[in-house]
């Protein structure tokens, strides 16, 4: 990938679409140059309930993100995440090819094709494939092994899987909102680029996204993901809580729990005070913040005690040594202190180290195109143009390849 290459990610939420562009410097590092956000509607707990609703979510932030930098975007990473998906380990094994025994990219390519034969059921696919380890003649804890000498090349794999049915409804969306798909990344393994350290992937750190409508929650041992979960809860329901509580309108009660929300009483402050008016009345009433805390800290214990339980039921109780929080539920202030209380456990929580996305519901998107920078930059980057803005769709005259053609090939992309 050259200076100056084009990255943009897609982020397709329960309650915001993000869009984020990437540029690419001489040393491989980037800078975020433009971020477009929109509400997202058509999505229930992370899944796509309403294609054309999902569409113009997706028209609106890409507009935004194009505004921001006066580009027209045309292709996208897109990002991909939910209850279907799955995590499996597989083995590959190939001779190497060369005659002088020297493992070259080829080499390379063939192992991880080999990985990738795996028995699924039919309503599944395969999102994405990432070694472990490989081995040559029988060595084992290689990372990378171009140019070394062997006859026999494995490696070690985790195969990412996930619902036919939920991928190609993604995939149909972004391409009815006049976009092309250069590739779908796990957003946790995109997040874990970005947030996790060499040393918390060794240990036994559990990744967990809390966004509006579901929380994922990945276990990260040895280097990789091991494991994966979803819960169908989040940020929402905190909102849902506030609008009850306070009988107020819901997009009301995110407004306040933006504004004034904490996440543990005893950080609240009974001097910060706020009016609401009373859902079905011009009626104005006072609450103070400690009186939204109350509202908003036993939800986010549950939260976090659902988190603590799915771990131990994936079997990590006692493997996880630290939590790291990402997603838009864990900017409330008070968070970190609660979480420490519940997880009982080291726990932080991590943001985009970049100007404009210093904010936990960025990470996902800074971390696929931190992910494509890494690895998969002999793929090329998202192409701009300067022309002007259409999101009428796909043109059938046009060159860009067929939907279903795309779907059938996307998946050959992830090694």
């Amino acid at each position: 990938m050259s200076n100056g290459d084009i990255i943009v990610s897609l982020d397709i939420g329960t309650s915001k679409v993000r869009a984020v562009i990437g540029e690419i410097n001489s040393d491989n590092s980037i800078n975020i140059i433009g971020v477009g956000t929109a509400d997202s509607e058509g999505i229930r707990k992370g899944a796509i309930v309403d294609i054309d609703q999902t569409v113009l979510s997706i028209k609106n932030a890409i507009e935004h993100a194009e505004r921001m930098v006066d580009i027209e975007i045309s292709e996208v990473y897109v990002g991909i995440q939910g209850s279907h998906i799955g995590v499996q380990t597989n083995h590959g094994v190939v001779a190497v090819s060369n005659e002088d025994r020297e493992i070259g990219e080829e080499d390379i390519e063939r192992v991880l094709q080999a990985a990738k034969v795996v028995t699924l059921p039919p309503d599944r696919e395969i999102i994405n494939l990432v070694p472990k380890q490989y081995i040559v003649d029988g060595l084992e804890g290689i990372s990378d092994p171009r140019g070394m000498i062997g006859v026999r090349l494995e490696v070690e794999a985790t195969v990412i899987t996930g619902a036919k049915s939920a991928v190609h409804n993604l995939v149909r969306c972004v391409d009815k909102a006049g976009l092309k798909i250069n590739g779908v990344i796990l957003l946790t393994l995109a997040s874990g680029v970005m947030t996790l350290s060499k040393d918390e992937k060794e240990a036994g750190t559990a990744l967990v996204d809390i966004g509006g409508g579901s929380t994922t929650i990945a276990i990260y041992e040895q280097g990789g993901i091991t494991a994966i979960s979803s819960l169908p809860i989040g940020g929402q329901f905190v909102t849902n809580d506030i609008a009850y509580g306070l009988r107020s309108q819901s997009d009301h009660a995110e407004k306040i729990k933006l504004k004034f929300g904490c996440a543990n009483i005893e950080d609240a402050a009974d001097e910060v005070r706020f009016k609401v008016t009373r859902m079905g009345s011009n009626v104005e009433k006072e609450f103070s913040q400690k009186d939204l805390a109350s509202i908003i800290e036993p939800r986010m214990q549950e939260i976090f005690q659902l988190i603590k339980a799915e771990v131990t039921a994936l079997g990590y109780g006692d493997k996880v040594d630290s939590y790291v929080l990402t997603g838009g539920s864990v900017s409330l202030p008070g968070t970190l202190t609660l979480a420490q209380a519940e997880l009982d456990a080291s726990v932080r929580i991590a943001l985009p180290d970049f100007i404009g996305v210093k904010d936990p519901s960025y990470s996902s998107g800074v971390g696929m195109i931190q992910y494509v920078s890494k690895y998969m930059g002999v793929r090329g980057a998202s192409t701009t143009t300067k022309k002007p803005v259409s999101r009428k769709g796909n043109n059938p005259a046009s060159s860009k390849p067929r939907m279903l053609e795309r779907i059938k090939n996307m998946f050959q992309e992830f090694i």
